[in-house]
């Protein structure tokens, strides 16, 4: 049956491979044409129609149906708006046009001028004064019953996908919205957009594994960014007091429904603030494109009908543990009685890095394990505060808890979508906890951060209390869009390639 099928689009492709040939023939070739003048998308007419009504327009966009009725036909027309119908008669465009519109096929970007009116079954249509073919489609559209449903063949070949599925196209448009809302709501709270590099000679600004390059004239190995956030913590020392950067990051990790190796995030700072001003911004981000996309306070993920009223809860991480997992770090004495707690409640403790080699385990990484063991039972919008130092190797000691820090992460379905401090502006706790990172790489640990000299050195001159915040786009854009899959919100996701 596969090798039918295979053949049968050889064949038609073939047969329209002939037409152009021939359409070349009579100097007609559609790649010729360089532009159409188009007046209205699809939308328009039907959204307007009253006020267009027996008026002319033109319209354009590729042929998705036909239905041939001797001299008549209809066809619906799409463009980046939806689709409209077209009404085609041999009497309005002649006998050499409207034969010459029969041989055009499913797939093919026409233009057509015509009056706007409504057939008797009350739909908006355009009936054609003339069409004119604008670019041949050589290849057949997936039969049309069945659409484009292979995910892989989805990914690889987005192009199909958006013209098969429309709701994927409203899906990143939806993207864009957000992005655009986004930056609305930045820059009206007073945020400069800045630009910093992409590559660069230290993986820093995040703990996670980076990509690798080559500079060829330098000599050196490069990275790929993992986060901008130490460049932008340079910005607020040399004096902008609100920054922002909308960007790709790159990090060499896993693949899931979650992560994707190059992705989107958005990463601000703010001078003279703390982590409570980042949960205030990061609530407004959301209100105010929530408001843009025209959702609710209550919206639909899979499953879970999630609550996003404003303000979002807090929840130190210990008090999640306490409620979720039925956890209490500080009921244990020692290390070895928080791993065994730990294992009483599934949670196994790594005490060995990959090499084998011995890891220091301390109550607050197990109280950080644990955590992660819960993270899937926050669904309504929630800050988990109070991270651990050891985890948070830029972000401020609280005061009065010097082995916990300032720092929130935003989690809601189940998964974290941000991440922020009170930015740790101390150049000698900076460089030592560089030091403390650095002994972790050499320990075995692939995401350490890379010490930055320079910016401690940029510390030295005095960076103002700043607070920071860094939201996932990707995750963002999957939680309003109803999209499990990280691949379903970008446009051209990493993929094996197909040997």
């Amino acid at each position: 049956m596969e090798k039918t099928e295979l053949q049968d689009i050889s064949e038609q492709a073939q047969i329209r491979l002939e037409k152009l040939v021939a359409l070349k023939k009579e100097g007609k070739d559609p790649y010729h044409e360089t532009s159409f003048p188009v007046s209205h998308k699809s939308g328009q007419v039907v959204a307007d129609y009253d006020s267009l009504e027996g008026k002319d327009v033109t319209i354009a966009g590729r042929i998705m149906t036909r239905r041939i009725m001797g001299k008549a036909s209809f066809c619906h027309v799409q463009d980046s708006a939806g689709q409209i119908q077209s009404y085609v008669r041999v009497d309005a465009l002649g006998d050499s046009d409207y034969e010459e519109f029969l041989r055009f096929d499913i797939g093919d970007i026409i233009g057509v001028t015509g009056e706007v009116f409504k057939t008797k079954m009350g739909e908006v249509s355009v009936k054609a004064k003339s069409v004119k073919l604008l670019s041949k489609s050589l290849l057949p559209l997936p039969e049309k019953f069945h659409g484009l449903k292979d995910n892989d063949l989805r990914y690889r070949q987005r192009y199909l996908d958006l013209i098969m599925n429309t709701e994927v196209l409203d899906k990143f448009k939806a993207r864009s919205l957000i992005i655009k809302g986004i930056r609305e709501y930045l820059e009206s709270e007073g945020f400069i957009e800045v630009e910093t590099p992409v590559l660069d000679t230290i993986a820093g600004g995040a703990s996670a594994r980076p990509f690798t390059t080559h500079h060829n004239t330098l000599g050196l190995d490069m990275f790929l960014r993992i986060a901008p956030e130490l460049y932008l913590k340079r910005l607020i020392v040399g004096g902008f007091d609100k920054v922002y950067e909308l960007g790709r990051m790159f990090r060499n990790e896993g693949m899931s429904y979650k992560h994707n190796p190059e992705f989107t995030m958005m990463e601000l700072y703010s001078a003279y603030t703390d982590y409570n001003e980042m949960m205030r911004l990061t609530e407004g981000v959301y209100d105010h494109v929530m408001k843009k996309l025209g959702l609710s306070n209550k919206i639909v993920y899979g499953e879970m009908t999630i609550n996003m009223k404003t303000p979002f809860a807090r929840l130190t991480m210990k008090d999640a543990v306490k409620k979720h997992a039925k956890f209490d770090i500080d009921s244990f004495k020692s290390v070895d009685d928080a791993i065994k707690g730990a294992k009483k409640i599934g949670v196994h403790i790594e005490t060995k890095s990959p090499e084998k080699k011995p890891l220091n385990v301390t109550k607050e990484s197990v109280l950080y394990q644990v955590f992660d063991s819960i993270e899937d039972k926050l669904i309504d919008p929630v800050f988990i505060t109070e991270y651990p130092l050891e985890v948070s190797p830029l972000a401020k000691k609280i005061a009065n808890n010097p082995l916990y820090t300032e720092r929130f992460e935003l989690f809601m379905a189940g998964r974290e979508m941000g991440n922020a401090y009170s930015e740790l502006n101390d150049p000698i706790d900076q460089k030592e906890r560089f030091a403390t990172q650095q002994k972790l790489k050499e320990g075995g640990d692939n995401e350490a951060m890379d010490t930055d000299d320079d910016f401690v050195n940029a510390l030295s001159y005095a960076m103002p209390p700043t607070g920071g915040l860094g939201l996932g786009i990707d995750r963002m854009v999957m939680l309003l869009t109803n999209s499990p899959s990280i691949r379903e919100v970008i446009l051209f996701p990493t993929m094996k390639p197909i040997k």
